[in-house]
């Protein structure tokens, strides 16, 4: 195994746990305001985490790419994602989220991260889970 096969690797690892905290965020019904931050922060740190890994195991593949954008479209060029315009999407709102502190748009947020954006992140990490154990 080469260094950068083994570098996605434990990104990927970070991945799988920040992923588990959204999902277990995602699973409270009333969440009261303070765990709708942390909702939101889980969001941040899984999404941070999947470009990322994905950067790596595109580099582990011999492609080179840099900046988030660069990453998705060239994720999304090899079938890694099944979205771009997702991922494109989750890019965008990204740093809008960490500036929510509006009621209505927060839960607009919450609605956007469930439905939208929760589940690319899930196909994106079943895509590494298959990836890593071959």
């Amino acid at each position: 195994m080469n260094k950068k096969d083994i570098r996605w690797k434990q990104r990927f690892s970070n991945l799988e746990k920040a992923f588990h905290q959204l999902e277990q965020g995602l699973t409270i019904k009333d969440p009261s305001e303070i765990e709708e931050q942390g909702i939101i922060q889980s969001f941040e740190f899984s999404f941070e985490l999947a470009w990322k890994t994905l950067k790596d195991y595109l580099e582990s593949k011999g492609t080179l790419v840099s900046f988030p954008r660069d990453v998705i479209k060239e994720a999304f060029h090899h079938e890694i994602i099944d979205n771009g315009e997702v991922w494109l999407e989750m890019l965008e709102k990204r740093n809008f989220l960490a500036h929510t502190y509006d009621e209505k748009k927060t839960r607009e947020a919450l609605k956007l991260i469930r439905d939208t954006f929760f589940p690319e992140i899930k196909q994106v990490i079943s895509f590494f889970a298959k990836e890593a154990s071959k």
